[in-house]
Protein backbone atom coordinates (compact mmCIF):
# COMPACT_ATOMS: atom_id res chain seq x y z
CA UNK A 1 0.00 0.00 0.00
CA UNK A 2 1.60 3.34 -0.95
CA UNK A 3 1.93 6.21 1.66
CA UNK A 4 0.27 9.71 1.08
CA UNK A 5 0.90 12.74 2.50
CA UNK A 6 -2.05 14.69 1.47
CA UNK A 7 -2.02 18.53 1.40
CA UNK A 8 -5.27 20.27 1.33
CA UNK A 9 -5.12 24.18 -0.14
CA UNK A 10 -8.00 26.90 1.13
CA UNK A 11 -9.79 25.96 -1.39
CA UNK A 12 -10.63 22.78 0.40
CA UNK A 13 -12.47 24.11 3.14
CA UNK A 14 -13.36 28.31 1.83
CA UNK A 15 -13.95 29.21 -1.44
CA UNK A 16 -13.39 32.07 -3.18
CA UNK A 17 -16.32 34.69 -2.41
CA UNK A 18 -17.70 32.86 0.44
CA UNK A 19 -17.68 34.41 4.09
CA UNK A 20 -16.88 31.18 5.76
CA UNK A 21 -19.68 30.11 7.72
CA UNK A 22 -20.22 26.97 9.27
CA UNK A 23 -22.46 25.59 7.09
CA UNK A 24 -19.86 26.85 4.01
CA UNK A 25 -16.94 25.40 5.25
CA UNK A 26 -18.81 21.91 5.99
CA UNK A 27 -20.58 21.75 2.48
CA UNK A 28 -16.48 22.27 1.20
CA UNK A 29 -15.25 19.76 2.97
CA UNK A 30 -18.16 17.68 1.80
CA UNK A 31 -16.91 17.74 -1.66
CA UNK A 32 -13.20 17.18 -0.94
CA UNK A 33 -13.81 13.84 0.94
CA UNK A 34 -15.19 12.45 -2.18
CA UNK A 35 -11.53 13.07 -3.12
CA UNK A 36 -10.20 11.86 -0.84
CA UNK A 37 -12.37 9.15 -0.34
CA UNK A 38 -11.44 7.74 -3.80
CA UNK A 39 -7.71 7.61 -3.12
CA UNK A 40 -8.86 5.59 -0.13
CA UNK A 41 -10.97 2.98 -2.36
CA UNK A 42 -8.07 3.15 -4.65
CA UNK A 43 -6.25 1.43 -2.38
CA UNK A 44 -3.67 3.99 -0.58
CA UNK A 45 -2.60 4.82 2.78
CA UNK A 46 -3.49 8.65 3.35
CA UNK A 47 -2.26 11.08 6.33
CA UNK A 48 -4.13 14.55 5.69
CA UNK A 49 -3.27 18.16 6.03
CA UNK A 50 -4.24 21.30 5.61
CA UNK A 51 -4.20 24.90 6.01
CA UNK A 52 -6.19 27.32 8.19
CA UNK A 53 -5.53 30.70 7.87
CA UNK A 54 -8.99 32.08 7.05
CA UNK A 55 -10.08 29.82 10.74
CA UNK A 56 -7.26 31.45 12.75
CA UNK A 57 -8.24 34.83 11.27
CA UNK A 58 -11.70 34.70 12.85
CA UNK A 59 -10.07 33.49 16.49
CA UNK A 60 -8.26 36.39 16.34
CA UNK A 61 -10.62 38.79 15.18
CA UNK A 62 -12.85 37.38 18.24
CA UNK A 63 -9.68 38.44 20.45
CA UNK A 64 -9.97 41.73 19.36
CA UNK A 65 -13.41 41.84 20.25
CA UNK A 66 -13.98 39.95 23.24
CA UNK A 67 -10.61 41.91 24.88
CA UNK A 68 -12.57 43.61 27.54
CA UNK A 69 -14.77 40.39 28.13
CA UNK A 70 -12.44 37.77 28.16
CA UNK A 71 -8.98 37.36 27.96
CA UNK A 72 -7.58 36.83 24.56
CA UNK A 73 -5.82 33.76 23.95
CA UNK A 74 -2.28 33.14 22.31
CA UNK A 75 -1.85 32.25 18.23
CA UNK A 76 -0.56 28.97 19.18
CA UNK A 77 -4.01 28.50 20.96
CA UNK A 78 -5.63 29.72 17.78
CA UNK A 79 -3.55 27.03 15.32
CA UNK A 80 -4.30 24.67 17.99
CA UNK A 81 -8.15 24.67 18.06
CA UNK A 82 -8.35 24.92 13.77
CA UNK A 83 -6.59 21.53 13.79
CA UNK A 84 -9.10 20.66 15.92
CA UNK A 85 -12.26 21.95 14.48
CA UNK A 86 -11.18 21.27 10.50
CA UNK A 87 -9.82 17.68 11.58
CA UNK A 88 -13.45 17.20 13.17
CA UNK A 89 -15.30 18.08 10.10
CA UNK A 90 -12.92 15.60 8.19
CA UNK A 91 -14.18 12.89 9.90
CA UNK A 92 -17.47 13.83 9.77
CA UNK A 93 -17.41 14.14 5.82
CA UNK A 94 -14.73 11.55 5.24
CA UNK A 95 -15.77 8.76 7.56
CA UNK A 96 -19.57 9.27 5.83
CA UNK A 97 -17.94 8.92 2.04
CA UNK A 98 -16.18 5.65 3.58
CA UNK A 99 -19.26 4.33 5.25
CA UNK A 100 -21.20 4.70 1.93
CA UNK A 101 -19.20 2.51 0.39
CA UNK A 102 -18.69 -0.44 2.69
CA UNK A 103 -14.83 0.44 3.40
CA UNK A 104 -14.62 0.34 7.95
CA UNK A 105 -11.67 2.52 8.58
CA UNK A 106 -11.39 4.93 11.38
CA UNK A 107 -10.35 8.84 10.61
CA UNK A 108 -8.51 10.14 13.36
CA UNK A 109 -7.85 13.75 13.52
CA UNK A 110 -4.42 14.51 15.86
CA UNK A 111 -3.32 17.62 17.70
CA UNK A 112 0.11 18.24 15.99
CA UNK A 113 3.09 20.23 17.34
CA UNK A 114 5.93 21.14 14.73
CA UNK A 115 9.36 21.93 16.55
CA UNK A 116 11.40 25.12 15.33
CA UNK A 117 14.51 26.69 15.82
CA UNK A 118 14.54 29.38 18.82
CA UNK A 119 17.52 30.44 16.57
CA UNK A 120 15.92 30.57 12.99
CA UNK A 121 16.62 33.72 11.59
CA UNK A 122 12.59 34.53 11.17
CA UNK A 123 12.78 35.63 14.79
CA UNK A 124 14.42 38.79 13.49
CA UNK A 125 12.14 40.01 10.78
CA UNK A 126 8.12 38.80 10.94
CA UNK A 127 6.86 38.84 7.54
CA UNK A 128 3.94 37.18 7.86
CA UNK A 129 0.86 38.64 7.96
CA UNK A 130 -2.43 37.25 9.28
CA UNK A 131 -6.03 38.17 10.65
CA UNK A 132 -7.62 41.77 9.94
CA UNK A 133 -6.38 45.10 8.42
CA UNK A 134 -6.43 48.03 9.92
CA UNK A 135 -6.03 51.73 9.25
CA UNK A 136 -2.41 53.00 10.42
CA UNK A 137 -3.77 54.69 13.88
CA UNK A 138 -5.72 51.97 15.15
CA UNK A 139 -2.91 49.14 14.18
CA UNK A 140 -0.41 51.51 16.04
CA UNK A 141 -2.18 51.72 19.45
CA UNK A 142 -2.81 47.73 18.86
CA UNK A 143 1.32 47.43 19.27
CA UNK A 144 1.46 50.04 21.73
CA UNK A 145 -1.14 48.22 23.90
CA UNK A 146 0.12 44.51 22.88
CA UNK A 147 3.62 44.74 22.05
CA UNK A 148 2.75 43.30 18.55
CA UNK A 149 3.83 43.94 15.38
CA UNK A 150 1.58 45.56 12.34
CA UNK A 151 3.20 46.73 8.69
CA UNK A 152 1.72 48.29 5.92
CA UNK A 153 -0.04 46.44 3.28
CA UNK A 154 -0.95 48.19 0.56
CA UNK A 155 -4.23 50.65 0.34
CA UNK A 156 -6.02 48.37 2.19
CA UNK A 157 -4.18 49.17 5.46
CA UNK A 158 -1.85 47.15 8.16
CA UNK A 159 -1.93 43.80 8.69
CA UNK A 160 -0.05 42.20 12.26
CA UNK A 161 2.72 40.36 11.15
CA UNK A 162 4.30 37.51 12.74
CA UNK A 163 7.76 35.33 12.29
CA UNK A 164 7.24 32.16 9.94
CA UNK A 165 10.44 29.88 11.24
CA UNK A 166 11.29 26.78 9.03
CA UNK A 167 9.65 23.33 10.74
CA UNK A 168 12.36 20.91 12.08
CA UNK A 169 10.82 18.02 13.57
CA UNK A 170 7.60 16.98 13.77
CA UNK A 171 6.74 16.49 17.51
CA UNK A 172 3.91 14.19 17.52
CA UNK A 173 5.21 12.11 14.85
CA UNK A 174 5.32 8.76 17.19
CA UNK A 175 1.71 8.98 18.04
CA UNK A 176 1.00 9.74 14.02
CA UNK A 177 2.95 5.96 13.79
CA UNK A 178 0.61 4.80 16.48
CA UNK A 179 -2.50 5.54 14.68
CA UNK A 180 -1.51 4.11 10.99
CA UNK A 181 -0.29 1.04 12.27
CA UNK A 182 -3.82 0.61 13.83
CA UNK A 183 -4.74 1.22 9.97
CA UNK A 184 -6.31 4.95 10.75
CA UNK A 185 -6.50 7.35 8.24
CA UNK A 186 -4.61 10.30 9.98
CA UNK A 187 -5.47 14.37 10.06
CA UNK A 188 -2.70 16.04 10.98
CA UNK A 189 -0.32 19.23 11.03
CA UNK A 190 -3.02 21.12 10.31
CA UNK A 191 -1.98 24.66 9.28
CA UNK A 192 1.79 23.88 9.46
CA UNK A 193 1.93 22.51 13.43
CA UNK A 194 1.32 24.36 16.38
CA UNK A 195 5.31 26.17 16.52
CA UNK A 196 7.16 25.21 19.54
CA UNK A 197 10.18 25.10 20.62
CA UNK A 198 12.36 22.98 22.54
CA UNK A 199 13.69 24.80 26.00
CA UNK A 200 16.87 23.61 27.32
CA UNK A 201 15.04 21.82 30.15
CA UNK A 202 13.38 19.57 27.66
CA UNK A 203 10.44 20.93 27.47
CA UNK A 204 8.10 22.16 24.62
CA UNK A 205 6.89 25.93 24.56
CA UNK A 206 3.99 27.36 22.26
CA UNK A 207 5.11 30.42 20.48
CA UNK A 208 3.37 33.14 18.41
CA UNK A 209 4.70 32.22 15.08
CA UNK A 210 2.83 30.80 11.69
CA UNK A 211 4.99 27.39 9.88
CA UNK A 212 3.96 27.66 6.44
CA UNK A 213 1.39 24.12 5.54
CA UNK A 214 3.07 23.13 2.56
CA UNK A 215 6.77 23.24 4.13
CA UNK A 216 5.13 21.24 7.22
CA UNK A 217 3.13 18.92 4.40
CA UNK A 218 7.19 18.10 3.09
CA UNK A 219 8.56 17.23 6.74
CA UNK A 220 5.87 15.34 7.50
CA UNK A 221 6.01 13.02 4.14
CA UNK A 222 9.73 12.96 4.87
CA UNK A 223 9.57 11.62 8.83
CA UNK A 224 7.04 9.16 8.17
CA UNK A 225 8.75 7.83 4.44
CA UNK A 226 5.73 8.82 2.45
CA UNK A 227 5.91 7.64 -1.02
CA UNK A 228 4.01 10.73 -2.54
CA UNK A 229 3.45 14.61 -1.21
CA UNK A 230 0.29 15.40 -3.08
CA UNK A 231 -0.36 19.51 -2.96
CA UNK A 232 -4.25 19.79 -4.15
CA UNK A 233 -5.04 23.17 -4.67
CA UNK A 234 -7.13 25.69 -6.87
CA UNK A 235 -5.07 25.50 -9.95
CA UNK A 236 -4.21 22.37 -12.21
CA UNK A 237 -0.59 22.90 -12.26
CA UNK A 238 1.94 24.83 -12.07
CA UNK A 239 2.80 27.55 -14.72
CA UNK A 240 5.65 29.35 -15.69
CA UNK A 241 5.08 33.39 -17.05
CA UNK A 242 2.08 33.27 -14.70
CA UNK A 243 -0.09 36.00 -16.09
CA UNK A 244 1.67 36.69 -18.92
CA UNK A 245 0.44 35.38 -22.64
CA UNK A 246 3.50 33.56 -22.51
CA UNK A 247 2.34 31.37 -19.38
CA UNK A 248 2.56 27.21 -19.85
CA UNK A 249 1.96 24.43 -17.12
CA UNK A 250 4.47 22.38 -16.39
CA UNK A 251 3.96 18.31 -16.80
CA UNK A 252 6.77 16.42 -15.77
CA UNK A 253 9.94 18.32 -13.96
CA UNK A 254 12.59 17.51 -12.74
CA UNK A 255 14.06 18.72 -9.06
CA UNK A 256 17.03 20.50 -11.05
CA UNK A 257 14.83 21.70 -13.14
CA UNK A 258 12.38 23.50 -10.65
CA UNK A 259 15.48 24.77 -9.10
CA UNK A 260 16.66 26.70 -12.07
CA UNK A 261 13.18 27.95 -12.37
CA UNK A 262 12.53 28.88 -8.64
CA UNK A 263 15.90 30.37 -9.14
CA UNK A 264 14.51 32.62 -11.82
CA UNK A 265 11.60 33.92 -10.36
CA UNK A 266 8.79 32.07 -11.43
CA UNK A 267 6.99 31.46 -8.44
CA UNK A 268 5.21 34.33 -5.77
CA UNK A 269 6.22 33.68 -2.44
CA UNK A 270 2.78 34.32 -1.12
CA UNK A 271 0.96 32.13 -3.26
CA UNK A 272 2.56 29.20 -5.31
CA UNK A 273 6.46 29.68 -3.71
CA UNK A 274 5.66 27.54 -0.56
CA UNK A 275 4.04 24.66 -3.10
CA UNK A 276 7.34 24.31 -5.28
CA UNK A 277 9.84 24.59 -2.53
CA UNK A 278 7.66 22.34 -0.27
CA UNK A 279 8.27 19.54 -4.04
CA UNK A 280 12.49 20.18 -4.04
CA UNK A 281 12.59 19.47 -0.73
CA UNK A 282 10.88 16.50 -0.14
CA UNK A 283 11.56 14.59 -3.33
CA UNK A 284 15.23 15.73 -3.26
CA UNK A 285 15.46 14.30 0.26
CA UNK A 286 15.32 10.67 -0.80
CA UNK A 287 15.79 9.06 -4.57
CA UNK A 288 12.23 7.75 -5.68
CA UNK A 289 10.12 9.60 -4.26
CA UNK A 290 7.36 11.91 -6.29
CA UNK A 291 5.54 15.04 -5.75
CA UNK A 292 2.62 16.18 -7.13
CA UNK A 293 0.87 19.75 -7.44
CA UNK A 294 -2.79 19.63 -8.83
CA UNK A 295 -6.21 20.86 -8.37
CA UNK A 296 -8.28 19.10 -6.16
CA UNK A 297 -11.10 17.80 -8.14
CA UNK A 298 -8.28 15.88 -9.86
CA UNK A 299 -6.87 14.23 -7.21
CA UNK A 300 -6.76 10.58 -8.22
CA UNK A 301 -5.38 11.65 -11.71
CA UNK A 302 -2.78 13.68 -10.08
CA UNK A 303 -1.82 10.45 -7.66
CA UNK A 304 -1.76 8.36 -10.62
CA UNK A 305 0.43 10.45 -12.89
CA UNK A 306 -2.37 11.88 -15.00
CA UNK A 307 -2.69 15.53 -14.12
CA UNK A 308 -1.04 18.14 -12.13
CA UNK A 309 2.65 18.94 -12.05
CA UNK A 310 4.81 15.65 -11.31
CA UNK A 311 7.96 16.67 -9.90
CA UNK A 312 10.50 13.90 -9.75
CA UNK A 313 14.44 13.35 -8.53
Amino acid sequence: MKRLVVALGGNAIIQAGQRGTAEEQQANVDLTCRQLAELVAAGYELIITHGNGPQVGNLLVKNELAREVVPPVPLHWCVAQTQATIGFMIQQALGAELQQRGIERVVATLVTRTEVSPDDPAWREPTKPIGLYYPEERARAIMAATGQVWKPQGSRGWRRVVPSPDPIAIVDRPAIELLLGAGAIVVACGGGGIPVVRRTDGRYEGVEAVIDKDLAAALLAHELGADALVILTDVPSVMLYYGTPEARPLEKVTVEELRRYQADGHFASGSMGPKVEAAIRFVSRKPGRRAVIAALDHAREAVEGRSGTQVIG
